[in-house]
């Protein structure tokens, strides 16, 4: 059984995951309605992405006999000012998760979980990839400015991403 305070831990994480979802899916929209198939398709995969990562937390809180527990989603903004803005607000949005997952670690180190360092650890490497392809992209977006033909040309490379389910995911776990 696992202790009652990572127990709690892991259900706000969840919905921290599940609201990063949402938040990329907003995005996602935003793209969609300014005819950035490439930005929406991109935002889209990192939707998907995120709630597999909040049902990897929820398949480990129900194997070690814990109580899921699902939160309000609070909603996410609708609009920004730009293509950078949206990225800037990704990266932001990124610390921030990395900062919940360093806290969700140093809880488990304090209780001496070792299983719940064990699945920590992938997503503190997840998260160190995270905020690197929002940083990439907003480099690549500085670098263009507002030409409109460099918005285009990101959007055909963003449209390449490739969306590859995890494994206990495809499972149905």
């Amino acid at each position: 059984m696992i202790d009652s305070e990572l127990e709690e831990a892991i259900n706000k994480q969840i919905n921290e995951e599940i609201y990063s979802s949402y938040l990329y899916l907003s995005m996602s929209a935003y793209f969609e309605s300014m005819g950035l198939k490439g930005f929406a398709h991109w935002m889209y995969v990192q939707h998907k992405e995120e709630m597999d990562h909040a049902m990897k937390f929820y398949r480990f809180l129900v194997e070690r006999g814990g109580k899921v527990k699902l939160y309000e989603i609070k909603e996410p903004p609708h609009e920004w000012n730009s293509p950078l803005h949206v990225f800037e607000d990704t990266l932001k949005h990124e610390r921030h998760i990395t900062e919940c997952i360093n806290n969700l670690a140093d809880l488990a180190e304090k209780k001496k979980d070792r299983a719940m360092l064990s699945l920590l650890q992938w997503f503190i490497d997840e998260q160190v990839e995270e905020e690197a392809n929002a940083e990439e992209i907003i480099q690549m977006l500085k670098m263009i400015g507002d030409k409109g033909h460099g918005i285009l040309m990101i959007d055909r490379e963003l449209a390449k991403r490739v969306y590859t389910p995890l494994v206990a995911e495809q499972n149905g776990h």
